[in-house]
C-alpha cells in the first residue's frame, strides 16, 4: 500500500492467520527463492527495488529525531485539564517519518469532559501558527475513558491501534488495549502488549480547573462546546473545504469520542487495499499455473 518494505518479524506481526514460526520461516524463504518477495538488507518487499530499503532507513532515521519532539510535546500537553494520556499515531507510529510529516496525536480524556479538553488544547494549538509550530500539535482522535473500544473494526483499525506508542497515561493505555483486543482477530500473531507510558503527574493549575468544572455546569459546559463544533464542522464538510492533503474536512463526534469521520477515507484504503491483494493473488496463482 505504502511502498514500505518490512521486516521479518514485522511481516509475521501483520500476517492476518495464525501461523507457526517455523512454517512462516520457510515460506518466507520460499518466496524469496521464487522472487515473489525480494530481500535487501534486513528488509523484503514485493518490488525489486533497493531504493525502498533506503527510503525506510532515512525515513526511520528521521522519525527518531522527531520522536525527541514528541515526546518533548506529550509532557507538555499531559497538564492540560482532563487529559488522561497521550500517544503517538500516524506514520511517526510505524517509525517513519518524512520533510513533511506530523505529529499526530491520539488523546485519551476523562470521561464525559472531552470536549473541555479538546477545546483548550485546540485553543492553544491556535497560537502555535504564530511560530510555525502548528505541525507538531496535530491532535485529530480523541477518546474519554467511558468509550475507549474502537467502534471501526477492520485492518486498518487494527493496525492503528497496534502500533500506537503511548507517551504519557500508563493506567489509561493498559485499559485502553484490553479494551481493544479484538485487534487479535485480524492480527493473531501480535502479542497483546502492555502500555509503556509515563504516570501522570498533575500541576496545581490541572487540578484547580478541574475541580471548579467537576459539577452540573462541567457537564453542561462540555456538551455545548461539543454542538457548537460540531456545528462548524460540519458546514466545513457541507462547504467541501479541503485538507492540505486534499481530502473534505469532516468529523464524527459524540459525546466520548472525537475524529476524522471514518466514511471519508476507510471505506476507500480498505476497497483499494482489497483490490491490491486480488492482484497480488491473481499474478501469484498465474506465474504458479505457468
Amino acid at each position: 500500500m505504502f511502498n514500505y518494505p518490512l521486516t521479518r518479524a514485522e511481516i509475521f506481526v501483520y500476517l492476518q492467520q495464525k501461523h507457526r514460526r517455523a512454517d512462516f520461516e520457510a515460506a518466507l524463504k520460499y518466496l524469496v527463492a521464487s522472487q515473489s518477495v525480494f530481500n535487501f538488507d534486513s528488509f523484503y518487499t514485493l518490488k525489486n527495488d533497493p531504493a525502498l530499503a533506503s527510503r525506510r532507513v532515512a525515513g526511520n532515521q528521521r522519525a527518531t529525531e522527531l520522536m525527541k519532539t514528541a515526546r518533548k510535546v506529550s509532557s507538555f500537553l499531559i497538564h492540560f485539564p482532563y487529559v488522561r494520556g497521550i500517544a503517538i499515531s500516524g506514520s511517526l507510529s510505524k517509525n517513519y517519518a518524512d520533510e513533511d510529516s506530523d505529529i499526530d496525536l491520539f488523546i485519551i480524556t476523562k470521561k464525559n469532559r472531552l470536549w473541555i479538553a479538546r477545546t483548550i488544547m485546540h485553543a492553544f494549538k491556535k497560537l502555535t501558527y504564530l511560530v510555525g509550530k502548528q505541525h507538531c500539535f496535530c491532535m485529530n482522535y480523541y477518546l474519554d475513558e467511558q468509550q475507549m473500544q474502537i467502534p471501526e473494526k477492520n485492518i486498518y483499525t487494527a493496525i492503528e491501534v497496534i502500533t500506537l506508542v503511548p507517551l504519557q497515561g500508563d493506567a489509561v493505555f493498559e485499559q485502553f488495549f484490553v479494551a481493544n483486543s479484538w485487534t487479535q482477530n485480524y492480527l493473531p500473531n501480535n502479542c497483546l502488549r502492555l502500555s509503556t507510558a509515563k504516570p501522570i503527574k498533575n500541576n496545581w493549575l490541572k487540578r484547580a480547573i478541574e475541580f471548579l468544572l467537576n459539577n452540573k455546569l462541567g457537564s453542561i459546559l462540555d456538551c455545548k462546546l461539543m454542538e457548537i463544533t460540531d456545528s462548524r464542522w460540519r458546514k466545513k464538510t457541507i462547504e467541501k473545504r479541503l485538507n492540505m492533503h486534499g481530502v473534505i474536512l469532516s468529523m464524527s463526534a459524540s459525546r466520548h469520542y472525537a475524529k476524522p469521520d471514518p466514511i471519508n477515507f476507510q471505506p476507500m484504503l480498505l476497497s483499494r487495499y482489497a483490490h491490491k491483494v486480488d492482484d497480488l493473488l491473481q499474478n501469484t496463482e498465474s506465474s504458479i499455473a505457468y
